[in-house]
This record gives structure tokens, sequence and C-alpha cells, in this order.
């Protein structure tokens, strides 16, 4: 409407003083941030009704957008002696739209900083989304997300939030600790209002409620928004979408990777649910857990993806593994072979499980992946498998793209072993990812492979470790070896480890593996020629008034001493290197270091030759 003073409240807000001379209309301000209680930029467009003369307006609005915000402002209160405001209330309660009313004076001032006040918090802090005037309760999309931030800061799930608990709260949201006062004030006002409020521990979800009842009620929606906000939801009440998925930029060939921080976070989590302290996590333990969610994130297939107990429920371990798969600690290997070769078999035997627990599986509820622990020299590692489908055509890049390929066939299968030869062939004959031939069902009568080559001869001329033999058809859980030697592969994928026989767990092979590996080529080759220098120097010592020309006892003496402290030193970091392996550990330390030895004095024994 005209001349109701909307041009005359944007130039006294602007000049603080009420204009002389009122124009037409006045050009768009723009307040900057700096300036607005709310750290927000505002601008404030004015609107003349003689704009609209001889001419249509058309009021268009979108069906799925949020409704404006209303504000009635009362001007020119200077020029009565009493408020309005009774007349007005009555309209702001029967249209939710309107946030509040104010009147004002933009000749005395009076209201006008405060009226453009409300007007942000109007846009920032709306009443309509988190409270029902007629009923005078909160809404129900409003109490679900308080609800849901209780339970998030109730961090030892005991339904209540104690002291420690209500600080952390006040120092997530505001960045502030509440005073032991202040704290105590705040119960004693949820105790006189409600009984069930407070108790002795702290204060109950009932109580949590009633203080943003009272927040919203007094005008003091902003304390609320700020929790719901720090909380990740946006104005609809909804969990936005950079809350849920975080924008997370990784460099090519890098890969993401828990910190310690994040490990310690979900262990508490899982205390903090495990309820009964079974170190597992029941059904109903696990929907309590995930209750914080918008939706449940895992599927029937997770307890077929991890360790499970008896009962096929998720293990501390198994819970850990399902979260660890972002991490670089974990390993991927993915697991190729024919129809009928067993890779649901083989991944199933990571979680420990035997063919009569896999028949027990329903097949909507099998998964194709399977993750879980594997020691590598004393290291704990994640391997997770992927079990890849056979046809060739489906093959993508992200199938080829693991730590180490695992390829299968099955031993009572004639013409099994060709795919995987294939499969090589075609994929990973370069080298780059490091590959290990299983030979599954290796409890039934073994078949010659209709192939070229038999899978032996075909692993030597690839220099690939020699086939492995698994079996899940066992009494107890399966054999681990393989998936160890998987592990140990994607750790060290450069390493040429090479075994003489098939076994790959006798002393033989063990003391084999180590000394064709780099490793003690590297070392034997350095202490050469440190021994050589040395031997050299006492020898044949450069010409000097202060050495003497013959070879000294004493520094023939020390370089036998050192020889033993290096020695020793390499049988230290042996012994723990190998911790974990079994009792043939004895003999392969004796092995390793008689041949250790016999390298030194067959290095002493040249030199000694040369010197003469």
């Amino acid at each position: 409407q005209t001349k109701v003073g909307k041009t005359s409240l944007i130039m006294s807000l602007v000049s603080e003083e009420f204009p002389d001379v009122v124009p037409y209309k006045v050009e768009e301000i723009t307040i900057p941030a700096d300036v607005t209680p709310e750290r927000v930029p505002t601008h404030i467009v004015d609107y003349s009704g003689s704009d609209t003369q001889d001419h249509v307006i058309c009021i268009v609005y979108s069906v799925n957008n949020k409704k404006v915000p209303l504000i009635l402002v009362g001007n020119k209160s200077d020029l009565v002696e009493h408020s309005c405001m009774d007349t007005i209330l009555p309209i702001m309660n029967k249209y939710i739209e309107i946030e509040t009313c104010v009147e004002c004076s933009a000749k005395s001032l009076k209201n006008i900083s405060e009226l453009f006040y409300y007007a942000q918090k109007a846009v920032l802090h709306p009443t309509g989304p988190l409270y029902c005037l007629d009923q005078k309760e909160m809404k129900p999309s409003c109490i679900k997300a308080l609800k849901r931030i209780f339970k998030v800061s109730d961090l030892d799930n005991d339904g209540i939030l104690n002291d420690n608990e209500l600080n952390f709260f006040q120092r997530v949201c505001f960045n502030t600790p509440l005073a032991p006062q202040a704290l105590e004030d705040v119960k004693n006002v949820v105790r006189k209002n409600i009984a069930d409020g407070v108790c002795e521990e702290g204060l109950t979800l009932q109580g949590f409620l009633f203080l943003h009842t009272l927040f919203i009620q007094r005008g003091r929606h902003e304390t609320t928004w700020a929790v719901l906000r720090c909380f990740g939801y946006d104005d609809a009440l909804e969990l936005h979408q950079d809350y849920l998925f975080p924008p997370l930029k990784i460099p090519p060939e890098c890969s993401t990777e828990l910190n310690h921080n994040a490990s310690l976070f979900l262990q508490a989590v899982f205390e903090k649910h495990d309820k009964d302290r079974d170190c597992a996590l029941s059904p109903e333990e696990l929907k309590d857990l995930f209750d914080v969610f918008p939706y449940m994130p895992w599927g029937p297939d997770v307890n077929n993806t991890v360790c499970t107990n008896e009962l096929g429920w998720i293990t501390y371990q198994g819970f850990l593994s399902q979260w660890m798969q972002t991490q670089r600690s974990v390993f991927l290997c993915n697991v190729f072979g024919g129809p009928s070769s067993g890779k649901s078999g083989f991944l199933q035997a990571l979680l420990g499980r035997n063919l009569m627990c896999q028949k027990t599986i329903r097949e909507e509820h099998k998964s194709y992946y399977a993750i879980s622990t594997a020691h590598v020299y004393g290291q704990e590692k994640y391997l997770l498998l992927h079990e890849i489908f056979s046809d060739f055509d489906l093959l993508s890049e992200s199938d080829l793209s693991c730590d180490v390929a695992c390829l299968i066939y099955d031993v009572s299968n004639p013409c099994s072993f060709e795919y995987c030869a294939q499969v090589f062939k075609q994929c990973f004959q370069d080298g780059v990812v490091p590959c290990m031939v299983v030979a599954a069902k290796a409890d039934q009568p073994e078949e010659a492979q209709q192939y070229c080559v038999s899978p032996p001869e075909f692993c030597r001329t690839h220099k690939m470790p020699p086939p492995q033999a698994f079996t899940c058809n066992t009494a107890g859980p399966p054999a681990k070896d393989v998936f160890v030697k998987l592990a140990t592969m994607a750790t060290y994928p450069h390493a040429r480890l090479r075994c003489m026989c098939t076994c790959n767990r006798c002393t033989f092979c063990l003391c084999q593996n180590f000394l064709n590996s780099e490793l003690l080529h590297t070392v034997k080759a350095k202490l050469h020629t440190a021994i050589f220098s040395r031997f050299l120097f006492c020898l044949s010592p450069p010409k000097s008034p202060f050495i003497s020309p013959n070879p000294n006892p004493l520094q023939l003496f020390v370089l036998v001493v050192q020889l033993h402290l290096i020695s020793s030193k390499v049988l230290l970091f042996l012994h723990m290197a190998h911790v974990d392996l079994t009792n043939s550990a004895l003999w392969l330390r004796a092995s390793v270091g008689a041949a250790l030895f016999a390298v030194l004095g067959f290095t002493v024994y040249r030199l000694l030759l040369r010197a003469r």
C-alpha cells in the first residue's frame, strides 16, 4: 500500500535520522555482513505501489519450494498513543507464515534496527519448521531431529546426558562450556516445569526436548537452529548431502586411510552399543547403533562379508573390518576363476567358515566381498577379497585394479585352469599386479588339466609362486596360510620370493624363500663391500707416518668383533621378524645363522688368500 512509510523506514535505517524529503523510491541497498548481528549480508529492495498503476500483478510461486516467512510491520507508531498489537496478534496466529509483528516509527527511529534484525531472523531461524502455533508444541520432524542429536551426544548410551556430556554438547554447538552454576540453573528450570526432565545422573530426553520447546516459545529460535545446523540439518530439517557425503578429493594413484583417532572413535562406538559386553553386536544392538542414521547402510549380506560369531552377529573385528575398506592398511585382492571353481567358498573361508557352514547361507544373503585380518610379519593387515564375474566381456578397469590377484581353478575339473591362464595372459602378464594361483577343492581327486602346460610349469614360466593347494571342506575352520601369503604379496608387491616345493610351509621352503629374497642378496653385497674395504685397509694401509705398514692385530681383532656384532643384529632382526612363525622358526633361524656365518667366513677366507 502507498504512503505507509516503506521508503522512510529504509532511509531511517541507513542514515539513522528521519528524512525531510522522501523520494519516490530508493535504490536497492546492501547491508554488509560485518555490521549485522547474524553476520550475513542483507539486501533491501524498496517497492512502490505506484509501479503497479495500469499493470497487472502476477504472483508466481513454485509448489515444491518452501514458504517465504512474513513480518507484519506497524509503522508510524509515533502518531498514536496506544499499541495496536491486540488487533494484529489474531492475524499472526491465523497465518503460520507470519513470523512476528513489530510496531515501529521511521520518524522517531523506534524499533528500526529491530525490524531488520527480525527480518534476518525470520529467514535464518524460521519458526514454521520447528513449532506448531495451533497446538503449541514442536513439530514431529523437529522432535525426531532433536532425539537423534540427544542420542549422538549421549556418549555412554545410558539415555541420560550427564554433566560431562552436556559440556561436550555445549562446546560442540557453541564453542564454549557451561559454568557449573549455569548448568545447575538449567536443570532447575527443567525441574520446575516437568517431573521427569532431570534425574540424579543428569538431563533426560524429555528434559532436553522441553528446553528447546522453551527456547522456541521465548523467541530464541536461533539457539535451536544453531544446534540443528551443527548436527547437519538444513532448513527443511533434513540431513544435507554435504553432511552425509562430505567431499573428499583424492589425488590420482592415492588412497585414503583412517588415522588413529578414527580407529579409536570406531572402537568407542562399538563399545558404546555392545551393552552385554560379548564383543559382538546383536541385531537389536546393531539397529540401535544405526538409529542415528537416516537409513540402515548395511544390508543382510554384511554378515557374510565380515567375521561373525556362532550366532551370526558381527564381532568387534568384523565391525572394524567393515569400516576399514577404504584404508591403506587394507589390501584388495580380486578373485578370478571360471564357473564352479570355488570362488565363493574361498571368500567365506577367509571368514573361518568351512563348507558345512557355507551351505546354510541363503542365496539372497551371499556377498561378493569378504574382509578379515591377516598377519604379515607380525603386523595386522586387512585383506579384502572381491569375487569377479567369470564373463570376459564384463571385465572392467575396476575389476583389474587391485593389490594382488588370485586365480582359482578346480583341481577336479580338467578344463578349469584354462580360464586362469587366459586371465593372466590378457590382464596381468605385465607383472604390475602380483598374482597367485590357487588349486581349489584340493580334497578331491586331481585331474590333469587340459592345457598346453601344467599349472606348476605355467607358474614357473611366468615367475609366479607354485599353485597353492586349498580346500574349505574341513572339519574346523579352513587353513588361512594362503590368505597370509596373499596379504604378504599385496604388502610387498616387489619382493620376488620363490619356493622349491608346493607346501611353502616347511623349514626348507622358508629357508629357500629367505635365501632367494632380494633382501638377503642386498645385505650380502653390502657386507662383502664393507668387509673387503676394511681388510684392504688393515692389510695394505695408506702410507702415513702415523700408520704402521704391517697389519695391526688389534685392528683385525676389532674387525672380527664388529662382524660378530653385525651377525648378532641380523639374527636379532630375524628373530623379531618371525615371531609369528610356528616351531620350525627355531630351525629356520639356525639355518639362516649358519648360512650368514658361512657367507662371512667365505668372504674372510677369500680376502686372506688375496692378501697373500
